[in-house]
């Protein structure tokens, strides 16, 4: 090796540690840019720690006196003021003025997919595809008339809660109440899967006594859901010939 050659190798490689079939772990210095790297992440750690809440001190809010609950709501204050571009004329406009104005429309659409998911997706589905006892939303079939007005009013004051003016109904406890007997409690059951089949099916199905089954409807269920079992949206009494069910249809 020449004396050069050996002395370039000898001012990197500093300590032989370790030396293994020819293969020598050494001491050698690191590169200056890991160096000047290390520093770098080094100071800016200090920084980040006396200019943010990430070190402990007096308020813990840092020099900066930033904290994630005070950007959260700058965040929030900045939605309100997105938000009431569209909601001061919302609040002022009739449900008619809304449907014919497209910003409008688009606008209660985005804002009720979000309040539904908060409030109404627990019970009636993420989808409003309806729970046991908890309406359809998407099937079409309004107990209480499916107008604007009407869900409005619904949605408003409820059903069957402490306000005034919420719906209320109460279907009778036919056998409970000893109101018919078994045998036509029973009747009324199939009769109503008879209600709800399409024409061709009814024409094919000849398990019940038709004649008996339709004295009994129209002496204690007409006055209620029609005598044509259609319902009525004024009392809340459900269409019993669409095939779509409350609390099961078997």
């Amino acid at each position: 090796m020449a004396e050069k050659d050996k002395k370039i190798n000898d001012d990197k490689i500093k300590h032989p540690e370790h030396e293994w079939d020819g293969i020598t772990e050494n001491d050698s210095p690191e590169p200056s840019w890991l160096r000047v790297a290390f520093y770098i992440t080094v100071f800016f750690a200090l920084g980040y720690w006396i200019l943010f809440p990430s070190w402990p001190t007096p308020n813990d809010k840092g020099v900066l006196n930033w904290s994630s609950e005070s950007q959260l709501e700058d965040d929030i204050q900045d939605i309100y003021k997105m938000r009431d571009k569209y909601q001061i004329s919302f609040d002022k406009a009739s449900f008619a003025e809304i449907m014919k104005d497209p910003k409008q429309l688009h606008f209660a659409m985005i804002s009720g997919r979000s309040i539904f998911q908060n409030n109404c997706a627990v019970c009636h589905g993420a989808g409003g595809g309806g729970n046991q006892g908890y309406p359809n939303l998407t099937a079409g079939a309004w107990m209480w008339g499916g107008k604007v007005d009407d869900i409005y009013q619904t949605l408003l004051h409820g059903i069957r809660s402490a306000d005034p003016d919420a719906h209320d109904s109460q279907m009778p406890a036919f056998g409970k109440d000893k109101l018919l007997p078994e045998e036509d409690v029973q009747l009324m059951a199939y009769y109503a899967i008879y209600l709800s089949k399409t024409v061709d099916e009814r024409s094919k199905d000849h398990s019940i006594d038709l004649k008996r089954s339709d004295e009994v409807f129209q002496a204690n269920c007409a006055s209620c859901h029609g005598a044509d079992a259609k319902g009525n949206t004024v009392i809340g009494a459900p269409n019993l010939t669409d095939a779509i069910w409350l609390y099961g249809g078997d």
